[in-house]
């Protein structure tokens, strides 16, 4: 057992005893962090450090799955919760807090003309392709990029036992820059395609007009255009990736962000199809619940009066530029490579004729959690990411970008390595 992570390992085999995984989700299981040199729970959070079971202190980059843009326990937020608290936080009848944050939304996303809530991002996106088939009355769905857990989607993943074959039958995958993917799925269900459903981006820039390109080919063929904006949303610009892009859908689905990592999601979209929700079936007992809604309201508001995306983006330029320059220091660019855009980017990993890129990140991860910093792979910006955060991550990655060119050099892997390498058990991007 690990000294320096012993209480999060206790937790983590009493937590296996009683919870399939340890956790509630995949992406904080132990098949992401790498036994006996990661921790495994965390205590609490503040601004952009958290503390784990074990008393040690991160600079977190993770920030609960990009859940988190203002800070952990951003004290605006906390105080409309506190405040919300007193008067109760769920009731017999609608409260106006789903109408005021509804509006707020409808102000500040291009697409929103109504508004329907959820709690997860998978049941939005589960609820605009339920709309979206009843709307359209086809059955077919088109996906590129990670839509959730739900049958619909999950099925057309490696990840999809349990999932009925005819369900699995009626989603498609098409690749990200590639339009004739897309068309393709057309061509093969004529006039049976309900939904273009998509990320509008994460590791990959879009190229040649491609997400106008998708609308205008979903169009054509009579589907909806719908995008999946659960992490671009409230992060590449107040108004989501549709603003940051100009490519408005007629649907698009909003979570992580929206309230600064309380439970809540949104399905806003075109007053004409949204109105169907009143027969499609979409209801939840925790839908309204009062203590996301103010800290959704809360947030929406900080992002309108403070430079919370600028700070974002100009923040998470920093670490591109400079995980970029340390690539290059230390003469790693055929392993190492820097993906997505500033206010969400990506260290991506790729194989070499000596070690797969999953045996690399298991050595990244190691000595980046020893050094104090929280990371799967990607930089999740908050607003409360200071210039001395982004020193300590860029130092870290020198020290441990060097020690991945040694280990290239020297071939001495397994004297480094603390653990057993992580597996690639499901690609969802």
């Amino acid at each position: 057992m690990s000294k320096k992570y012993k209480r999060s390992e206790e937790l983590l085999e009493k937590a296996l005893e009683l919870i399939p995984l340890g956790t509630q989700t995949f992406s904080k299981s132990k098949t992401q962090y790498p036994f006996g040199v990661s921790p495994y729970f965390i205590k609490k959070g503040k601004g952009s450090h958290v503390w784990d079971a074990d008393g040690n202190e991160y600079i977190d980059f993770v920030n609960a799955l990009a859940a988190i843009t203002l800070g952990y326990n951003d004290p605006d937020v906390t105080n409309a919760v506190k405040a919300q608290l007193e008067e109760g936080t769920i009731f017999s009848l609608p409260h106006e807090l789903e109408i005021t944050v509804a509006e707020k939304i409808v102000e500040m996303v291009p697409c929103a003309e109504m508004v329907r809530f959820g709690k997860n991002g998978s049941d939005v996106t589960a609820g605009a392709i339920r709309l979206a088939r009843a709307y359209a009355k086809r059955d077919h769905v088109a996906v590129c990029g990670y839509h959730g857990w739900q049958d619909w989607y999950i099925g057309s993943t490696s990840r999809n036992r349990g999932v009925p074959k005819l369900t699995q039958d009626l989603t498609h995958t098409f690749n990200y820059n590639n339009i004739d993917s897309l068309q393709m799925i057309f061509q093969q269900w004529p006039d049976q395609v309900a939904a273009v459903i998509m990320e509008a981006m994460n590791v990959r820039e879009p190229e040649d007009n491609f997400l106008a390109k998708c609308k205008d080919l979903a169009h054509k063929n009579g589907a909806l255009f719908i995008l999946d904006e659960i992490i671009t949303g409230f992060r590449y610009a107040n108004g989501g990736a549709q603003e940051y892009f100009d490519v408005i859908p007629d649907l698009a689905t909003f979570g992580k962000g929206l309230a600064n990592g309380y439970p809540v999601s949104a399905i806003a979209g075109k007053a004409e199809i949204m109105r169907m929700m009143e027969e499609v079936f979409f209801s939840f007992t925790f839908g309204g619940e009062t203590l996301s809604l103010a800290a959704a309201l809360a947030t929406m508001a900080k992002l309108q009066r403070e430079p919370v995306i600028q700070t974002i983006w100009t923040q998470g330029q920093k670490i591109v530029d400079g995980t970029k320059a340390l690539i290059e220091k230390h003469v790693l660019g055929d392993v190492l490579s820097v993906g997505g855009k500033a206010c969400w980017s990506f260290l991506v990993f790729k194989d070499t004729d000596i070690y797969s890129q999953w045996e690399l990140k298991t050595l990244f991860l190691q000595e980046v959690f020893v050094r104090g910093i929280l990371t799967i792979g990607s930089h999740n910006m908050t607003y409360a990411h200071s210039d001395s955060d982004i020193l300590k991550l860029l130092e870290a990655y020198d020290e441990v970008f060097a020690m991945i060119k040694e280990v290239l050099i020297k071939r001495n892997l397994d004297e480094l390595l603390q653990t057993e390498p992580l597996v690639p058990l499901f690609k969802i991007r």
